[in-house]
């Protein structure tokens, strides 16, 4: 099938423009703060979760109800306060880049939210590391989701040291899983750019559905989320 017959095949279901326009009109979050922030970064191009992967990000944590949650790519901060606006978890993330971890703590502080977010800067295996450390000698509480939204190379690396953080029954989410469509299909990536990324991805997304004692489900929403059961 060529891209434009791909195209054409995409537009006829659940994610085509008209119900994603239709659906976005339907958004809204009631914590004025979140939506002041959102608006921020989304008229300078700051990359946030978009706005049906933020639905089902909450609707999974009000059904879910954790007391810790791990996040791994903080960006602006503004996942990880949706996170905690919606449950009044507590909230460990991990940003690589220092600008953007000192922007995100003060944002966290605007959203009144820093006493339950915690944002540990570096690079996130290094950090993964210590919090292993540290859940093993008792210091800190496991967790019973992991929202995974970093370098997509490296999910399958982020995802294999989160594991043993886990509290049984526990969820771990990744977000762009499909890349714009470049993970089902080669024809997504017209100029053959990101052969190594999307080889990756795959490979990620049957190394996840293929574990033992492990429910995935790879879901349409927003640029693709996997959502993986572990129990």
């Amino acid at each position: 099938m060529n891209i434009h017959g791909a195209r054409k095949t995409l537009s006829s279901n659940i994610t085509n423009e008209i119900i994603l326009s239709y659906l976005f009109g339907l958004y809204e979050n009631h914590n004025t703060k979140l939506m002041e922030l959102r608006d921020f970064a989304e008229k300078n191009k700051v990359p946030i979760i978009l706005k049906d992967t933020e639905g089902l990000l909450i609707a999974l944590m009000k059904l879910k109800k954790p007391s810790h949650v791990l996040e791994i790519g903080t960006a602006v901060g503004y996942s990880a306060g949706v996170i905690a606006d919606a449950c009044g978890c507590s909230v460990t993330t991990i940003e690589s880049d220092e600008k953007l971890a000192r922007i995100a703590e003060s944002n966290i502080e605007n959203l009144g939210l820093a006493h339950k977010i915690e944002v540990l800067n570096g690079e996130a295996v290094n950090v993964l590391t210590e919090i292993q450390k540290s859940v093993q000698r008792g210091k800190r509480d496991k967790y019973e989701v992991v929202f995974i939204d970093a370098a997509k190379s490296h999910y399958r690396e982020f995802w294999d040291i989160s594991r043993p953080l886990l509290a049984r029954d526990s969820i771990i989410i990744c977000d762009n899983v499909l890349m714009k469509g470049m993970t089902a299909s080669d024809e997504f990536d017209t100029r053959g750019r990101y052969k190594t990324s999307i080889r990756r991805m795959r490979d990620f997304i049957t190394y996840i559905k293929s574990q033992e004692g492990v429910e995935t489900w790879v879901l349409p929403v927003g640029d693709g989320v996997s959502i993986s059961i572990i129990e």
